[in-house]
């Protein structure tokens, strides 16, 4: 999708957040600047096996499992200690160690767990839930090998406030994106979207093009329009994850993968520790062995777009838009955070690099 470019000479910062709309949302949103984030494998096995699933890609799936519990009570102390606020649960499949997410979860209130959803994680886990979808059930049959996904994990979180669908986009379930989001609105359920993003490595069918970004960004701006109580988007989400070019080459990845400043940020704070409780930091980003050129992920974005502030804080329209994904990234993964109305109705262009 292409965005409207904004031109014109630079505003102050204190002319942009004159606005009072801009204000408020700046300072709704500029509260939750404490969070701090580190991402950790829980478990190195899973039950289901995808199509292109990034776990079972690179060095981190032949990690061994530590599943002493005291190990991971040592970690989790030390990451809070250092500052870490806010912690990813993910791995192969972090339900199947629910012992684990617990601990994390006494240590570090604030996190989110990524999980396929056909078992349920105990409701005392007061984490965000990312429950992922393919497709309908046929292309989940497909894809993911197993039966009847969406209403088995709709059962599994039933009336479950931690609960939010991840609908991952690819090139074969754009269309199937409007049955799947009217089930979930119609069993008051809301739902966020993701690209598929092309492990190191991999050509399979899921790899997109530039049609089917189009495609998909048309797609995301309909559902986006039809069902703005189900939908946790944005226009700038939609700009910024369906572009021809990947988040990296948007916006320059603050992950430490490929960030090698140590001075300031996600470079200095991030790690990303394996099922053996280690970490690389030459591998660390939030998708391990994604290929960087092709990422346009959720979870990355969640960082890499929201970290550069100060490009978009150049005139109303770019930080209108910047301030509707951050909003959008919070309701998305911190519980209890709700999504306001976005400021802009409209795509707007990212800004260059200065």
């Amino acid at each position: 999708m292409t965005g409207r470019t904004v031109s014109g000479a630079s505003s102050t910062f204190s002319d942009i957040i004159a606005d009072p709309a801009i204000r408020d949302r700046w300072e709704k949103v500029r509260r939750y600047f404490f969070l701090r984030e580190s991402t950790y494998d829980m478990t190195n096995r899973c039950n289901i096996r995808c199509e292109g699933c990034y776990y079972f890609t690179g060095a981190k799936q032949f990690a061994s499992e530590n599943l002493d519990e005291t190990a991971w009570q040592d970690l989790m102390t030390a990451e809070k200690a250092r500052g870490i606020t806010f912690a990813v649960l993910a791995g192969a499949e972090p339900s199947l160690v629910p012992q684990l997410c617990r601990i994390c979860f006494e240590h570090i209130p604030l996190g989110a767990i990524a999980t396929n959803g056909l078992k349920t994680i105990p409701k005392e886990i007061d984490y965000r839930i990312h429950i992922s979808a393919w497709g309908n059930d046929r292309t989940s049959k497909e894809t993911r090998k197993a039966d009847d996904m969406l209403a088995r994990q709709m059962a599994n979180y039933q009336d479950d406030p931690r609960a939010i669908f991840v609908y991952t986009f690819t090139p074969h379930n754009i269309d199937e994106a409007r049955q799947v989001t009217g089930i979930l609105a119609d069993n008051g359920r809301q739902v966020t979207f993701n690209m598929f993003s092309a492990p190191v490595g991999y050509q399979g069918p899921l790899r997109h093009t530039p049609d089917s970004l189009t495609r998909t960004g048309k797609m995301m701006a309909e559902l986006l329009a039809d069902y703005p109580r189900t939908v946790l988007f944005s226009q700038y989400n939609i700009v910024a994850h369906t572009s021809e070019k990947g988040l990296h080459d948007l916006f320059s990845c603050t992950y430490p993968r490929m960030n090698p400043s140590t001075a300031i940020g996600l470079g200095r704070s991030f790690r990303q520790y394996r099922t053996d409780l280690q970490w690389d930091r030459d591998a660390a980003c939030c998708v391990p062995d994604t290929d960087c050129s092709d990422c346009r992920h959720y979870a990355a974005g969640s960082a890499v777009v929201t970290a550069r502030m100060y490009r978009h804080a150049t005139g109303r329209e770019t930080f209108a838009a910047w301030l509707d994904y951050v909003d959008t990234y919070l309701a998305v993964w911190v519980r209890g955070y709700t999504k306001g109305a976005s400021l802009l109705s409209y795509p707007v262009t990212p800004p260059e690099s200065q």
